[in-house]
């Protein structure tokens, strides 16, 4: 595995390449989901590039960016193992200037669900995210479908700036509990963890009533904000794949999206339907 840091060097080398390119990118912290997309970047691809940059742009400042979970080595390590062609691995001063040009959310998308409480944070991932494309040139890049609304918003940047680029998408991966895996959940203590099995607890309890035919949105949304509490909610919404309001669940187009406060602990997960 060649690991690079800075972004010349590496668009340079992929240029030399006559292969159909998948790529991965990361904040790092890798675990069991971040391999899956990987194994499908590997099964799908002649070439694999992963990258692993915890994105400064996308923390307001009282966010948590100083403390966000960092395992370079082990990291390392798990790319060599998964087959990664080339780890990606470089600092912020290789990846913004001084004075830099910056993509804007849109207006609605961009600031809805997460968005409402993190107003700065999708200029951010739309802004390096276009930048890490512009280096790897990949055929395919790998994104999960936890982070659903990130994963809409690059899909939507990719087509509407005309981007030679194919995302894929990747069903999320849970703990043997039902927790959604995401790096943050090495913030939580044993007893948050345990608070916080009530987020796909209340995806469990939506499914179930859809399965019963309940398919009026906001008697899903209420009691799976009863089952939630006494946590601290951010939101649940029940959206087409769009991402816009509809007040009856249609299967084959619609998202039940939540996210959470445990803790001190931002937790996202979903269900597509």
């Amino acid at each position: 595995m060649k690991i690079i840091s800075n972004p010349h060097e590496l668009n340079n080398y992929v240029k030399t390449l006559d292969k159909t390119i998948g790529f991965v990118p990361t904040m790092g912290a890798l675990h069991e989901g971040h391999i899956s997309l990987i194994k499908e970047a590997r099964k799908n691809n002649e070439f694999v590039v992963v990258s692993i940059f915890v994105n400064p742009t996308q923390f307001s400042k009282d966010e948590d960016l100083d403390k966000y979970p960092r395992k370079d080595e082990a990291d390392k390590k798990i790319c060599e193992l998964s087959g990664v062609d080339v780890l990606f691995f470089p600092n912020a001063e290789d990846i913004y200037g001084d004075d830099e040009v910056s993509l804007l959310a849109p207006n609605v998308r961009g600031y809805v669900l997460e968005g409402h409480t993190r107003p700065t944070h999708f200029n951010g991932v739309l802004t390096v995210v276009n930048k890490l494309l512009n280096i790897v040139k990949p055929t395919r890049a790998y994104f999960g479908k936890k982070d659903a609304q990130q994963l809409n918003l690059i899909t939507l940047m990719v087509k509407q700036l005309f981007m030679n680029v194919e995302i894929v998408p990747i069903d999320t991966k849970r703990d043997s509990d039902g927790l959604a895996l995401s790096s943050r959940n090495v913030y939580l203590s044993k007893e948050q963890r345990k608070e916080a099995l009530k987020i796909p607890g209340s995806l469990n309890l939506a499914s179930n009533l859809i399965a019963k035919k309940v398919l009026d949105t906001k008697e899903i949304q209420e009691k799976m904000l009863d089952y939630l509490s006494p946590l601290e909610v951010f939101y649940v919404e029940i959206l087409d794949r769009e991402f816009n309001k509809v007040e009856n669940v249609e299967i084959g187009n619609t998202i039940i999206l939540v996210e959470v406060k445990v803790g001190e602990t931002r937790l996202l997960d979903n269900i597509w339907l």
